[in-house]
């Protein structure tokens, strides 16, 4: 009953000890109280029995403490508090573009770059809660696999569709920042995010990236890139008229331009040749473009001072009446 009730006045409820005390001078008054007529023999009453009025005698007096203890607790403010919080969240647009060239085929990551690429923005994805993330694919071309969107189940499935073959194969690093810009231009959020992860050297597409870069930049959009693949050479599978055979090729990223990129738009670039080096990059870009979130507290007072006054005030009407009708005393 009390567990949620706070006092403003909790000094008042010390005067409820008086109550204890007004009950024993009230029964010890009793006791003395003589009858004004005598008997010389009360045997003509031992039969009979006490009235309703006669059991009610003191009821007015129950009622009294009762209006006085309710009256004490209503003047100590009795108040109950509603407690919650308003979030405010200043989400993150982000673009993820993914290379799906013939080159992410090589196993130098497990079970390949590609697939190895996936599981990492499925994680990233499943890390975000409150961001708009589209996600765009790019080989020899580029499209928008999924527009920005916050129902993250939706885009988990598009991820799981993609594979190699898609497009025609190349490299359109250009192109595909240009689709990503397409993507975030228009967007209202406080922070525009592309992370672009790649295998390989731009050799395809109509715009290099370093213009695309440049465009990205005047829309305050941040690039963080990302290459994929070993030092030296890795293994390649091909196909063979005696099955797959693997076959060790140069692994070739263009860093110079990828950092170039990442340099024009204050983003980063990073260079993964395993799969713990991946994950952690993806980690790492997840703590960089980190949603800001604004937790407002509040505390609401709700007054039970009301209530109690009202029950108090109930018990000293109930009282008044019954003195003053069916519990009348003579003079």
């Amino acid at each position: 009953m009390w567990g949620d009730i706070e006092f403003k006045y909790s000094f008042v409820l010390y005067f409820l000890a008086i109550i204890p005390l007004l009950i024993l001078w009230y029964w010890k008054l009793h006791k003395k109280q003589t009858l004004d007529v005598s008997y010389s023999n009360l045997s003509l009453f031992k039969n009979l029995k006490p009235t309703l009025r006669e059991r009610l005698r003191h009821l007015p007096f129950i009622l009294r403490m009762l209006a006085l203890a309710a009256l004490l607790i209503a003047l100590a403010r009795p108040q109950s508090f509603s407690t919650g919080e308003n979030i405010n969240t200043e989400g993150i647009d982000i673009a993820m573009l993914l290379d799906i060239s013939g080159s992410m085929l090589a196993e130098d990551f497990k079970p390949n770059r590609l697939e190895a690429a996936k599981l990492e923005i499925e994680k990233f994805v499943e890390g975000r809660t409150s961001d708009k993330i589209g996600l765009v694919i790019f080989a020899g071309k580029s499209f928008t696999q999924c527009p920005l969107t916050i129902d993250y189940g939706v885009l988990r499935g598009l991820l799981k569709d993609i594979k190699s073959g898609m497009v025609e194969d190349g490299t359109a690093i250009g192109n595909a920042i240009a689709n990503g810009v397409n993507r975030l231009k228009d967007s209202d959020a406080k922070s525009k995010v592309l992370i672009l992860l790649t295998d390989g050297v731009n050799n395809a597409g109509e715009v290099d990236p370093i213009t695309a870069a440049q465009i990205a930049q005047t829309f305050g959009i941040r690039i963080y890139t990302v290459g994929v693949g070993t030092k030296g050479k890795a293994p390649y599978p091909v196909q063979t008229p005696f099955g797959v055979r693997y076959q060790n090729v140069p692994v070739e990223i263009d860093e110079e331009t990828l950092t170039q990129v990442a340099s024009i738009t204050d983003g980063k670039y990073f260079r993964a040749t395993n799969n713990k080096r991946l994950e952690d990059i993806y980690k790492e870009i997840d703590q960089l473009e980190k949603t800001k979130i604004e937790v407002t507290s509040y505390r609401q007072a709700s007054e039970k001072f009301y209530g109690w006054a009202g029950i108090g005030l109930l018990f000293l009407f109930i009282e008044l009446g019954l003195i003053r009708t069916y519990l009348r005393k003579l003079p």
